[in-house]
């Protein structure tokens, strides 16, 4: 087979090999390694250059140290409270308030959060007796909120010791910033192979391509497992929106309203994430089928010429649908083309693929473990490298192109059980936002 392969590669002509991997060269390898790679080193030599300005910040927070309110709404989330607050224990900043909002749970959480708050473990515990959804969740604990600063955090979050200190000292930076998210690790890598490829994929795609977008001042999502907001400007905008990707639609409200919104990689956050690829699925389909109900649908204002456009709000946005939507139907037709006109040596050309994205990904790979502050840790990741080629390159780009078919002919994120029925059916009723 190795012999059958290398005689097929080196039969190739120079405009056969383009012909076939048009797309990973004129895409893919330009976008995603040397693009990248570029912005990430201009990303740290401007922090280099500036690390005066950041101790400077950090002071003027120190000086100030303001209340800290920190959220965390959930369901059936009794198991992870306490592990929770013994995190934030930790923290090299202390000047904060816990509130927890119950969202209808049907587990310990009512006894365990009442616990809690009589022990003096955490300032509030909310319950709703029925569940309302992650938003009316979070929004009602914002109105209880007395901090100057709002930190959001799911139940099952954990922080590294100076996580808060270093995501609120980001607004000492600059005035005009009125979000800050942090950066999102996995906690539970090792308990399955779905989990350690989350693992790879949010070290070596999410936070980077955060790092870049935030660089280039077209930031879209404050993740809602780990991001700071002004309290004042989240009260501006009304808070959270129901639906899924309520994460990316509260970003793209502070940016609508002039905001700046900035990534802190050094804010270090541990996340569960799914342990299966079928909750893996379930999960992302959520996710992809966002860009279509709020990029496309509910803030479709930001590409036309208002008085309120913004030109980095445009690119912020058409960035999201270009390099999400419209290159993974692109990618679709790469590949249906491959199969009709080179269906002989599909399996050659599937395996030279693979054997490029698993080169890259080396690269990639290296490049970040010499940053990360984690670098011992991640060192595991190391022979599962050569599947990311296949997780990334075909079971995410598969989930994502269902996403966006079933959102875009069926709206189907209105009959997710992730919202309740009623706040889902309020949507549709008000306009399908």
């Amino acid at each position: 087979m190795w012999q059958d392969l290398a005689d097929y590669f080196n039969g190739m002509t120079t405009a056969t090999f383009f012909r076939v991997y048009w797309y990973l060269f004129i895409i893919e390898i330009p976008r995603y390694l040397l693009f990248d790679y570029f912005i990430l080193i201009m990303f740290y030599l401007r922090r280099f250059s500036q690390r005066h300005l950041y101790r400077e910040a950090k002071s003027r927070f120190w000086a100030e140290s303001p209340l800290i309110s920190i959220l965390a709404p959930g369901k059936n989330e009794g198991k992870n409270i306490y592990k929770l607050v013994k995190s934030l224990e930790a923290q090299t900043y202390q000047n904060y308030e816990i509130i927890i909002v119950d969202d209808g749970s049907d587990d310990d959480t009512p006894i365990i959060g009442r616990s809690l708050e009589k022990a003096g473990l955490i300032d509030l515990f909310i319950r709703n007796e029925v569940r309302g959804g992650k938003a009316s969740a979070a929004n009602l604990a914002l109105r209880y909120a007395k901090g100057k600063y709002i930190l959001h955090l799911d139940a099952d979050s954990s922080l590294d010791m100076t996580a808060i200190e270093r995501i609120i000292t980001r607004f000492y930076m600059d005035s005009e910033i009125g979000c800050v998210g942090g950066n999102l690790k996995v906690r539970n890598a090792d308990d399955s192979l779905a989990a350690t490829m989350q693992g790879i994929e949010y070290l070596m795609s999410i936070s980077v391509g955060r790092i870049i977008t935030s660089y280039l001042g077209i930031y879209r999502i404050i993740s809602g497992a780990f991001g700071a907001f002004k309290t004042d400007a989240l009260k501006r905008i009304g808070g959270w929106d129901i639906g899924p990707g309520l994460d990316g639609d509260v970003t793209q409200k502070f940016r609508k309203m002039g905001y700046k919104v900035v990534f802190e990689d050094r804010a270090i956050c541990l996340t569960s994430v799914p342990t299966s690829f079928s909750k893996l699925a379930k999960q992302r389909l959520r996710w992809s089928k966002s860009i279509i109900r709020f990029r496309l649908r509910k803030h479709i204002d930001v590409f036309l010429p208002t008085q309120n456009f913004t030109f980095l709000n445009m690119i912020s946005s058409l960035e999201n649908v270009l390099f999400n939507v419209v290159f993974a139907f692109l990618w679709l037709f790469y590949m249906v083309d491959i199969i009709i006109h080179f269906p002989e040596t599909l399996p050659f050309i599937i395996a030279i693929k693979l054997c490029i994205y698993t080169v890259v990904n080396y690269m990639q790979f290296f490049a970040l473990l010499a940053i990360s502050e984690r670098w011992k840790q991640e060192l595991k990741f190391l022979i599962y490298i050569p599947l990311k080629s296949i997780y990334n390159g075909y079971y995410m780009r598969i989930v994502r192109i269902m996403a966006y078919i079933k959102e875009m002919y069926f709206y189907s994120s209105y009959k997710d059980n992730w919202n309740p029925a009623k706040t889902s059916d309020k949507a549709m009723q008000h306009g399908r936002l």
